[in-house]
């Protein structure tokens, strides 16, 4: 999925459930690939793949997605490039997906890292619960700031590692005022998604995640303000 992933068990875990975690994550960049020619996403993209030809999997996304561009007034849009990309949804939901099947096979604690979104489960080796640093928007060595908990999803979108990936689908052109957004809560999928879709609003992403019931949020904006939420999980 053009990111690298982590998986680590805290306890309940064995070798063949990390191999199973990883084997879903190779099956998702499989399908979901934008990089690859013959991934199904792809096919799908270039009117090769009809929908009553996909997988479960593809048909699943493509719903979450016209439902998150309901719920994000058209701002989380998988054409916003003129192409088909889910990938601001696939990626924090293939990584929920892999954190419920470890949670049922017995892996009460874990974190699962898809290049940033993050997917907490119980506590860590040291017995405590989990935390999470969301990376200062300047520098890559320091931490903007710290989320604590037991059962969470931690989203990050911003500029900083690829550039104005993202665009304002209303305009055609990467926004303008956010520099890092970050989206706290309980689904992984949501959460990426949300996270994506405040960037691509630029300043008026904030005041819209905070409007949000059962989310909370850290932005920081292009003048380097941080803004956060009351609801956010804060660690002491």
């Amino acid at each position: 999925m053009g990111t690298v992933i982590s998986v680590e068990i805290a306890s309940g875990g064995s070798p063949e459930l990390l191999d199973a975690a990883f084997a879903w994550f190779h099956e998702v960049d499989a399908r979901f690939s934008t990089y690859r020619e013959n991934s199904e996403v792809s096919r799908f993209d270039r009117g090769e793949l009809l929908l009553s030809e996909a997988s479960d999997d593809l048909r699943l996304v493509l719903a979450r997605c016209a439902d998150l561009w309901g719920e994000t007034d058209g701002y989380f849009d998988g054409y916003a490039t003129g192409r088909f990309d889910p990938s601001g949804f696939v990626k924090g939901w293939s990584a929920e997906v892999a954190s419920d099947r470890l949670l049922a096979a017995g892996a009460t604690d874990h974190c699962v890292n898809a290049g940033g979104d993050v997917r907490l489960r119980g506590h860590s080796p040291a017995g405590r619960p989990w935390r999470v640093g969301i990376r200062h928007p300047w520098n890559a060595q320091a931490t903007c700031h710290v989320v604590e908990g037991t059962d969470l999803a931690v989203a990050t979108s911003g500029v900083y590692e690829r550039g104005h990936h993202v665009v304002d689908p209303r305009r055609g052109r990467p926004p303008e005022g956010l520099r890092s957004v970050t989206v706290v809560g309980a689904d992984l999928g949501v959460a990426d998604a949300y996270a994506t879709a405040a960037l691509a609003m630029g300043r008026s992403g904030a005041r819209w995640l905070n409007r949000l019931d059962g989310f909370g949020c850290v932005v920081v904006t292009d003048e380097g303000r941080k803004l956060s939420s009351a609801a956010l999980p804060s660690a002491a």
